[in-house]
C-alpha cells in the first residue's frame, strides 16, 4: 500500500465504535449534528412520504384494474361487433343456400351424373363449407319440439303420427352463429 492510504486505512481503523447503550437516551441515538426536533420533522416526513407512496401505488393499482377490465370490455365488444357483423352478412346469403338446397332435391333424375348437375353439387357443398367455417350451423328442426326461440311456425296441422308440439316438417331452414339464432327454421307443428 502506499503511504497516503496506509494513512487513510489507520485513520479509519483508529475511530471508535459506540454502540448505544440500553440507559441513552433518544438523543444518543440520533445523528450528530441533528436536533431532537428536527429528527421528529423528518420523522413525520418519511411517515408522510409513505403514507403517499402507498396512497399512489394504490391508485396505481386500482388504474391498472380498471384498464384490464377496459380492454377486456373492447376485447369483447369487437368481439361481438364482428360476429354481428358476420351474421348480418351470412343472412343474406342464406337464401342462396335455400335455393341450391331446394336444387338438389328437385334435380330431375335424367340429370343425375351430368357435368351440369355436379357442377351444381359442387358448388353447394362449396356454399355449406363456407357456413361451416364461419360458425354457421343449421338448427336441426325435425328432430326438436316446437321451441319459438328457434322456430317460427308456420302453420298448426293436426296430425295423427305426431304429438302436440311436435315439429312436422321445415319449411325453410334456420341458422345459428353461435349461440345466437342468425334465422329461426320455418315449421309446420302439430297441434
Amino acid at each position: 500500500m502506499t503511504e497516503k492510504k496506509k494513512h487513510i486505512h489507520m485513520e479509519i481503523a483508529d475511530e471508535p465504535q459506540s454502540a448505544p447503550e440500553s440507559g441513552q437516551t433518544a438523543e444518543a441515538n440520533t445523528v450528530p449534528g441533528v436536533s431532537l426536533e428536527e429528527h421528529a420533522a423528518l420523522q413525520q416526513a418519511y411517515e408522510e412520504s409513505q403514507a403517499k407512496a402507498k396512497e399512489y401505488f394504490d391508485g396505481w393499482q386500482r388504474e391498472r384494474a380498471d384498464f384490464s377490465n377496459y380492454k377486456r370490455r373492447v376485447d369483447r365488444d369487437n368481439q361481438m361487433l364482428s360476429q354481428n357483423i358476420t351474421g348480418e352478412l351470412i343472412k343474406k346469403y342464406l337464401m342462396v343456400q335455400d335455393d341450391l338446397d331446394r336444387a338438389m332435391k328437385l334435380r330431375p333424375a335424367e340429370l343425375e351424373g351430368t357435368p351440369w348437375a355436379n357442377g351444381i353439387e359442387l358448388v353447394q357443398r362449396k356454399f355449406q363449407n363456407i357456413l361451416d367455417q364461419e360458425g354457421i350451423k343449421r338448427i336441426p328442426a325435425e328432430t326438436e319440439e316446437f321451441n319459438p326461440s328457434r322456430h317460427e311456425a308456420i302453420t298448426y296441422e293436426d296430425s295423427p303420427e305426431h304429438s302436440s308440439g311436435q315439429i312436422i316438417g321445415v319449411v325453410q331452414e334456420g341458422y345459428t352463429l353461435g349461440e345466437r339464432v342468425l334465422r329461426p327454421a320455418r315449421v309446420r307443428v302439430a297441434r
